[in-house]
């Protein structure tokens, strides 16, 4: 299956990347001049890059997922074609969902909820942590919308016999 035109999800999410790319780079920028040119560093943008990264990663994945450019051993799904071919990467992208819902998006629930409810606040910036792991049931979701988006196209498509 070849990935699909890009929907207007998936736009947004690249935008959403480059521009927190962007802040990102702005960030060490400013941590390498404060801390090499003012001999002063800055105290919150070592947390705020590692923050950063948390999102670009996690939701980079979610952008990767839906594009179809993740890593993938794809060695047994190319060996087999036909009806066996589509229920193999049917089952693949059921695996995924499941993960995605019940890793990510469920324990990333939990996880933002108890440390929201605990009052958990970061070091440097004083932001709840709570926001900066918001950022796992965000990516469970759309790595399974992806998913099960990607099992309809796979049902719809003709196969060879």
């Amino acid at each position: 299956m070849k990935p699909p035109h890009p929907s207007s999800l998936e736009r947004t999410l690249g935008w959403f990347l480059v521009v927190v790319m962007g802040v990102s780079v702005a960030n060490v920028l400013w941590q390498v001049f404060t801390r090499f040119v003012l001999a002063s560093p800055s105290s919150y943008t070592e947390e705020l890059a590692r923050y950063l990264l948390i999102w670009i990663g996690l939701i980079g994945a979610a952008y990767a997922a839906g594009r179809q450019l993740h890593l993938a051993i794809d060695l047994l799904p190319r060996a087999v074609s036909g009806s066996t071919g589509v229920g193999l990467q049917v089952l693949i992208r059921i695996i995924v969902a499941g993960f995605a819902l019940g890793v990510l998006t469920y324990g990333g629930v939990q996880l933002v909820r108890i440390t929201l409810s605990l009052g958990q606040t970061s070091a440097a910036l004083r932001i709840p942590i709570g926001w900066v792991y918001m950022a796992l049931p965000i990516s469970g979701v759309l790595i399974s919308w992806f998913s099960l988006r990607d099992i309809g196209v796979l049902l719809k498509e003709p196969r060879e016999p």
